[in-house]
């Protein structure tokens, strides 16, 4: 018997599996099958042709949807003196230094993207252990540890998202929520694939963007034809 509910089963009715369809024919599709009651997140996965054991073949980076993600993203940002000030005029929902390192150990974790400067990595680091799993430590390479905190917390709450290939050579992200409709996904979903396709290691060989899939939160998997993909990016 199938643990997938009716509704999920009568919407898989609708993709070809073995169908690879155009970008444009994929949006469409997705945003056809969501059922769900809440405006439903929309993911891409991008299978790559890297071996991610390998240093010189990780893919990682971040990239400004156009649209955003259509959801407030809380910021916390760890700084002193004027760069907190600076946090806190960009829109930061939390700045501090010692004091929000003694209460994220104590088991606070009410915010969703963090960001430090360089002189407080020395302090921040011991959240390693708490931060790390959830994907919240800051980075350098994807613009999380900067003196430019302005920029950064802007970012963020206008939808930058990170992304890091898996063990199995697969990215993942959210590219936006049904509610935006076809273009304005179209448009996240190239932005997404075209800072990922610039990443490409130098030791990458072979097809480097073997498949794409699109889902809803609550959907089946849409494959889409990367040859179109590609050919878009070229005329885009």
């Amino acid at each position: 018997m199938s643990s997938r509910g009716k509704n999920y089963l009568a919407e898989r009715e609708k993709v070809e599996p073995a169908t690879r369809y155009t970008l444009r024919e994929a949006v469409e599709l997705v945003v056809s099958t969501a059922r769900a009651k809440f405006d439903e997140t929309v993911d891409a996965a991008l299978r790559l042709g890297v071996n991610p054991k390998h240093a010189d073949q990780m893919v990682r980076g971040s990239v400004v949807l156009p649209h955003g993600l259509g959801k407030s993203v809380s910021v916390l940002v760890f700084a002193k003196g004027d760069k907190e000030k600076e946090a806190l005029d960009a829109g930061a929902d939390y700045t501090g230094s010692d004091d929000l390192i003694e209460k994220i150990k104590g088991g606070w974790l009410e915010f969703d993207r963090v960001v430090a400067t360089p002189d407080m990595m020395g302090s921040v680091g011991k959240l390693g252990k708490i931060l790390g799993p959830r994907g919240l430590m800051p980075n350098p390479k994807v613009g999380t540890v900067t003196f430019d905190v302005k920029n950064a917390v802007q970012e963020l709450k206008a939808g930058k998202v990170e992304f890091r290939v898996e063990r199995a050579g697969i990215v993942h992200s959210p590219v936006g929520k049904v509610s935006f409709g076809s273009e304005k996904l179209v448009d996240n979903i190239l932005a997404l694939i075209d800072t990922i396709v610039k990443l490409k290691p130098a030791s990458s060989k072979g097809t480097y963007l073997k498949t794409i899939s699109l889902s809803t939160t609550m959907g089946p998997g849409v494959k889409v034809d990367t040859v179109d993909v590609r050919n878009t990016l070229r005329t885009g």
